[in-house]
């Protein structure tokens, strides 16, 4: 397993919503606004942006 996926958590700084999009940009070569842009374009495009961010607000634990 990819090594920033097992230790990916919410960002307690930079969040707009969940915190989903800057804790994968804290943990990944990509800043956070990459992140939302493409969550973006899946939800304009493809429908499952939102159901895919949900998941991972559900999933993906906060900072402790």
């Amino acid at each position: 397993m990819v090594e920033w996926l097992r230790n990916l958590t919410r960002s307690s700084e930079d969040r707009w919503i969940g915190g989903v999009c800057g804790g994968l940009g804290e943990h990944t070569p990509l800043p956070s606004w990459v992140w939302r842009l493409a969550f973006c374009l899946c939800v304009i495009f493809f429908g499952f942006g939102v159901v895919l961010y949900i998941l991972l607000w559900i999933f993906v634990p906060g900072k402790t």
